[in-house]
């Protein structure tokens, strides 16, 4: 006679072969990642344009003083001994002075009138 056997219980389903605690570190440390980009990459992006401003600036100033330096001693020694004199240093200065001044005031007064 055939005999029937009780119902077996189920069989849980097979465990994915991946470990689960290294899947919630992996999403944890995605998150933080995403959260510190959003945070941390703007801050760091205005970082470095404040450096490279600052380096800019430093060596735009140095370029525009060793520019005056240069443009004295082209004048010092190509400005005629006749008109301005044995020593004419002084008349180097002045007009460079004025090539100087003439922008600046054209660049003041033009704010001016904006404001």
């Amino acid at each position: 006679m055939a005999t029937t056997s009780p119902a077996s219980p189920p069989v849980p389903p097979p465990m994915d072969d991946r470990d689960w605690p290294a899947q919630a570190a992996d999403t944890i440390v995605d998150q933080v990642g995403k959260i510190r980009d959003k945070t941390t990459g703007p801050a760091l992006k205005a970082a470095r344009y404040a450096v490279f401003a600052a380096m800019a600036i430093s060596l735009g100033t140095v370029a525009l003083i060793i520019f005056v330096i240069g443009a004295v001693r082209m004048l010092d020694n190509y400005l005629p001994d006749a008109v301005f004199g044995e020593t004419h240093t002084w008349a180097a200065h002045t007009i460079l002075g004025i090539l100087l001044l003439l922008p600046g005031l054209y660049l003041f007064f033009r704010k001016a009138r904006r404001a």
